[in-house]
């Protein structure tokens, strides 16, 4: 990224998913909040960490759409406050009214998530079109940057506030103090290019000449490979939302109580590093490729889980969010690459629709089967039976999508000729197409 114009814009970007990170580190919360104020449901204690991804994408969509009719600046500083807003209520929820978690954290903490999320990533690939799965790994790797930066803080405020089951509640109007500050300051930077605009002028002819088509968002609505990319996404995101949400109490299960911690520290530090990672590789392999090595991996580690002892349980917890992380950092790059940039937030706004099915199915498959597992973890292994199974039928996915783009692109090469076709008729003077083609003689 040579380009200095658009390095505010990731910068900002990059500060406000670091804080927003922290919505992530749900397992830091997840068992003295089941204990407090659900009566030791996991599942139901899961439900806010679901509501607040599942709201991510429907705020993704509804950011994008108020994002092109207003600005992005105005957009993530709304999605600041509304954060702020659902953290502060949350730490007034209890026993008597555990639906204000849900409501709160929940809904308008992921309505808010998701104003600043897609928005940020898709304002700074306009910046760099020819970069864009190294910037949107950048900037979706402080999302996991900052589950480990915070556990340790987290813990200690917890801590310091009471302890588990006490301390989680005032420890969300810490936090909605820090979104409030970060997202709304960090909107100050958020501007789109000028039109036109490309960061690498020299090459500027040849993208234009290769750039997908830009679909608005009904159009994509109505092709098939939307509807393959947000199922595939949901399928793919199961094994790392299931461990994201419960590494830390299967660590406790595990036998790992005074090191579980651990576990939170190595998902969040992979998740940000597969992100990164994942998204930089994606630019060299291409995207369906890279989709494909990140569900095979996924598919056989989730099988590993119950095999997993001692320390090696946070071995297998880290790879998991390390794959975990690459399938977040290049989905996003994924939908620009089939749909276009004009429209990405929406549009990926939309593909998110199936990441946030995927936060409400896994928490209440892997709740579930952590409440039978309350006495041996082992019980708790299905779960991830189902997210290998769910990572296979990803891959078929995919395969599919792959075949439709080729298809697709032999179309267009086609298109292209005849494009050429006409052009060098009517410059050659040729009174119609037949002649043309004679003398082309490939076309």
């Amino acid at each position: 990224m040579t380009n200095r114009q658009g390095l505010p814009v990731v910068f900002a970007a990059i500060a406000i998913q670091l804080t927003v990170g922290i919505s992530y580190i749900w397992s830091v919360f997840q068992t003295g909040i089941a204990d407090s104020i659900f009566g030791g449901d996991n599942a139901a204690a899961g439900l806010a960490y679901s509501l607040l991804l599942a709201m991510l994408a429907i705020g993704s969509v509804i950011g994008g759409k108020l994002a092109v009719r207003y600005t992005t600046r105005r957009v993530v500083f709304i999605g600041g406050i509304a954060i702020g807003l659902g953290f502060f209520l949350a730490s007034f929820s209890s026993a008597d009214y555990p639906w204000l978690l849900w409501v709160s954290y929940g809904v308008l903490g992921g309505l808010g998530m998701g104003f600043t999320y897609s928005t940020t990533i898709a304002c700074a690939q306009k910046w760099y079109p020819h970069k864009k799965g190294l910037v949107t790994g950048i900037i979706v790797s402080a999302i996991g940057l900052g589950g480990v930066l915070f556990t340790p803080i987290l813990e200690n405020l917890i801590s310091s506030f009471g302890g588990r089951g006490v301390g989680e509640l005032k420890t969300f109007m810490v936090l909605s103090v820090v979104f409030l500050v970060v997202c709304t300051v960090g909107s100050i930077f958020m501007k789109n290019p000028p039109d036109g605009y490309m960061a690498n002028p020299a090459v500027s002819n040849a993208a234009a000449a290769s750039e997908v088509k830009s679909y608005s968002p009904s159009e994509m609505l109505k092709t098939p490979r939307f509807y393959l990319t947000a199922v595939t996404f949901l399928l793919a995101c199961m094994a790392g939302l299931m461990m994201i949400g419960f590494a830390k109490p299967i660590a406790e299960a595990k036998g790992l109580a005074q090191t579980a911690t651990i576990g939170v520290l190595a998902v969040s530090m992979t998740n940000s590093l597969g992100r990164l990672i994942w998204g930089t590789v994606s630019d060299k392999l291409g995207r369906v490729n890279t989709i494909f090595i990140l569900l095979f991996g996924t598919a056989v580690l989730s099988l590993l889980v119950n095999t997993a002892a001692g320390y090696w349980v946070y071995v297998l917890i880290a790879l998991i969010g390390f794959f975990y992380g690459g399938i977040i950092g290049t989905f996003p790059s994924l939908t620009a690459d089939l749909f276009g940039p004009k429209h990405m937030a929406t549009n990926y706004g939309f593909v998110l629709l199936g990441f946030g099915a995927a936060a409400i199915i896994s928490s209440q498959i892997a709740g579930y089967f952590k409440n039978i597992a309350a006495e041996n973890i082992d019980l708790m292994f299905p779960a991830f039976v189902i997210a290998s199974c769910c990572a296979v039928v990803g891959l078929v996915m995919m395969w599919i999508i792959r075949v439709m783009n080729k298809r697709e692109k032999v179309h267009s090469n086609y298109g292209q000729t005849d494009k050429l076709a006409r052009v060098h008729q009517i410059d050659a003077g040729y009174p119609s197409k037949m002649d043309a083609k004679k003398d082309v003689g490939t076309v």
